[in-house]
């Protein structure tokens, strides 16, 4: 079915070469000569696209475009205009025109407007797909080598970058392939932290990566600097890479970009491990040890992450950091609101923590409620609705003052989430955690493929509940079901997203360097 063309201009006849190399092309092209004439035939067909003049007399461009829009917002329209003046393209760009030409136009001018608004998405999924083909092979290659933690981290960055392109691609077997080459990533990913896990939370090797618990000395501290403009932390709890991509071009329009990175989470890849490493400054088995009583057991009642601003505060002072600081944890919209009232007063401080906990609610929220699910059934779906509440949140305002007062921002995470869709069986006494991604506990029975196991907890600096306690952790996409009501189970947590385990989405994650525009 050909594309249906209203074309209104006073000087039509004159244009009718335009027309016929139009038709030429297999466009349909309606003609009228004047405004009054252009209404009438929108309210009584619809067209695909509108060339409108804008210095016809009687009823001029500007006025047709208002009553054009009036009966049909979303047609594209394409204003033409012997004119440049500034003012006449800003009325017009203020009436919501989808593009502009300047006369005398010549016919690839035409076909160039055309195919920008009429078969964009359509040239642009054929490109994106393309692309991705020629790159399938070159990705495929790379999975097979040896690649170290850089080389690990830049490769998933390349898939978050293709999954984001071939988003919402009607070529959905582009999409399905993507995915089969992600989740063979994963696999490998996987075994690649199985086997050198241990090696680097002890800093053994010639490639231990970037950790939680030496982000703040490595990223956060030396920004910290009285003679500059205030410097705020802000971490969003369980922000994966791909939603820090989305919200990207949002934060642009206020921050410039300065550096961005990614490090590794450590395991567990959860909020009480992975966020007070990052406070702290060390592993949670010496944190254990160092703050008695203040590494609450699972199972304990109150916050597991009660104490990272004393934590915070203690590794400033270790690492010669005696500067004035704040600390604000972010938990709901209204504290959200209040910060975003009194955030101006902060810039006094050198140094501000802000621990935004929404995406990580999110995430929670998503698994309980059948609503939520449905809103975010899919990782597009996922990070769609991480934006649109980015857009109209307490942290956005935040972040809007902060660049307003030339304020300065680290932005970051803990971890990051996977989307589950594999079941594996285990088994543990009543004392073992609930978490879907890791186990630790005595006693434990499990699938040995599934996880990476760490016996000796001391040997992953991990905290130690009895003498014999284990640590499981689950690989790629596995979630953990109990054999009692299993059916139930599995079925009630497949495709949830969850955190805890191994996958590219959970460990590796961001951290940016923020400068205001």
């Amino acid at each position: 079915m050909s594309m249906k063309i209203l074309w209104a201009d006073d000087e039509i006849d004159l244009l009718k070469p335009h027309v016929l190399f139009l038709q030429q092309k297999g466009y349909t092209v309606q003609t009228v000569n004047n405004g009054l004439d252009a209404v009438d035939a929108v309210g009584k067909e619809e067209f695909d696209i509108i060339f409108l003049d804008e210095n016809m007399p009687g009823l001029n461009g500007l006025e047709t475009l208002s009553r054009v829009k009036g009966i049909t917002p979303r047609t594209p329209v394409i204003m033409i205009t012997k004119s440049e003046e500034e003012s006449i393209m800003e009325e017009a760009i203020g009436s919501k025109i989808s593009d502009y030409l300047i006369k005398p136009v010549n016919p690839n001018q035409i076909l160039l407007a055309l195919k920008k608004h009429l078969d964009g998405g359509r040239l642009v999924s054929e490109k994106t797909t393309s692309s991705y083909q020629q790159q399938f092979g070159r990705l495929s290659m790379r999975l097979g080598d040896r690649l170290t933690t850089q080389e690990w981290k830049q490769l998933y960055d390349e898939l978050v970058r293709w999954e984001l392109e071939l988003s919402g691609n009607p070529d959905q077997g582009m999409t399905e392939i993507l995915r089969s080459q992600w989740s063979e990533a994963n696999e490998l990913f996987s075994r690649f932290v199985e086997k050198n896990y241990v090696d680097w939370v002890n800093n053994k090797g010639n490639d231990v990566p970037l950790q939680s618990h030496q982000l703040f000395k490595t990223k956060v501290a030396p920004l910290i600097d009285e003679k500059q403009a205030p410097l705020f932390m802000l971490l969003i709890d369980n922000l994966r890479l791909d939603q820090w991509r989305v919200l990207e071009p949002v934060i642009g329009e206020l921050f410039k970009v300065v550096e961005q990175d990614q490090f590794y989470s450590i395991l567990p890849t959860a909020t009480q491990y992975a966020r007070n490493a990052i406070f702290s400054g060390m592993m949670p088995g010496e944190i254990e040890r160092r703050f008695p009583g203040k590494w609450l057991t699972e199972d304990a009642e109150g916050s597991k992450n009660a104490f990272e601003e004393e934590f915070m505060l203690e590794q400033l002072k270790t690492l010669g950091k005696r500067v004035k600081s704040s600390y604000h944890k972010i938990t709901n919209f209204a504290a959200g609101k209040k910060l975003a009232e009194n955030v101006a007063n902060l810039m006094e401080n050198p140094f501000n923590v802000i621990v935004y906990n929404f995406v990580d609610m999110l995430s929670h929220a998503r698994t309980e409620m059948e609503v939520i699910r449905e809103l975010a059934e899919d990782e597009a779906a996922y990070r769609s609705l991480t934006l649109s509440w980015f857009k109209h949140s307490p942290l956005l305002d935040i972040m809007r003052t902060i660049a307003e007062k030339g304020g300065r921002i680290l932005l970051t995470t803990d971890h990051g989430t996977v989307r589950v869709t594999q079941p594996s069986k285990v088994v543990g006494d009543r004392n073992t955690n609930t978490n879907l991604r890791y186990k630790h506990g005595r006693n434990l029975t499990y699938e040995a493929k599934d996880v990476l196991a760490i016996k000796d907890p001391a040997q992953g600096f991990l905290p130690r509940a009895n003498v014999s306690s284990t640590f499981i952790f689950a690989k790629k996409d596995l979630y953990f079901v109990y054999p009692n009501n299993y059916n139930h189970f599995v079925n009630f947590y497949k495709n949830t997203f969850q955190h805890g385990g191994i996958s590219l989405e959970e460990m590796i994650v961001p951290v940016a360097y923020l400068k205001p525009r």
